[in-house]
């Protein structure tokens, strides 16, 4: 009892690591310019949704998966379902009314991707815990990195579209996205080499990303925002001077 309380700390720290990571880079380059209230505020929804995710993933896929079976078709209808769950969380008038569908989907995503993370991470350690290796190591750490960055960008795309004026043709994108992301990072369980195919397309997604969070931006904001950065990278160029 007590060595399995002690997996799951480590679980949840690792995890609330990688989530605290997945803020950085693209929602900090745009820190008070976008409705940050309603961000962190679906931070909360996104860990109760991902909770609610991760344990019915954990349930009725990676158990099944660890006992030596397929991932059974179950994976579906939970995605869809979270796919579903997320349209309308974005689709809510206080969220609406800003535009900040992306950036909200973001926060979202981060929560969600982190229990997912959480969940996974613990049965790694609880599978292994006689053998930690550099390898195993390796796995939890590229979880906890890539399941909340991941999840981040499928659901931000997501409220892009919504900005863009698409309804259920997104909810259908993002249920394609997230079944295939949470069958291959179930598969990470035993198929090490499945890094190879997860980490390109998220660093093709991330550059993306900067496009759909600045649809999130005010319109008036985003001239003031265009002379904070000319203004910091001309400071930053006298100082090399």
């Amino acid at each position: 009892m007590a060595s399995e309380l002690w997996l799951s700390q480590v679980a949840i720290i690792v995890s609330l690591v990688g989530m605290s990571l997945g803020w950085r880079g693209v929602m900090t380059r745009y820190s008070g310019f976008y409705d940050l209230t309603t961000a962190w505020s679906m931070m909360f929804w996104g860990i109760l949704v991902g909770g609610l995710y991760g344990s019915l993933g954990d349930l009725f896929l990676l158990t099944v998966y660890i006992e030596g079976n397929f991932l059974p078709y179950s994976n579906l209808i939970i995605c869809l379902g979270l796919s579903v769950a997320v349209h309308l969380f974005l689709r809510r008038k206080k969220v609406r009314r800003t535009g900040s569908q992306p950036t909200t989907g973001w926060a979202l995503g981060l929560a969600v991707g982190g229990m997912i993370s959480l969940f996974l991470i613990f049965r790694l350690l609880q599978a292994n815990k006689n053998d930690i290796g550099l390898e195993l190591v390796a796995t939890i750490i590229l979880v906890a990195l890539i399941s909340p960055r991941a999840h981040a960008l499928i659901f931000c795309r997501h409220g892009y579209g919504m900005l863009m004026g698409r309804r259920w043709s997104i909810v259908l994108r993002t249920f394609f996205w997230t079944a295939l992301l949470l069958t291959a990072l179930y598969s990470s369980f035993y198929l090490t080499r499945i890094w190879i195919f997860i980490i390109p397309p998220v660093l093709l997604a991330e550059k993306r990303a900067h496009d759909w969070v600045w649809a999130a931006v005010p319109r008036p904001a985003r001239r003031r925002l265009r002379r904070i950065w000319s203004d910091a990278s001309r400071s930053k160029t006298i100082e090399e001077e």
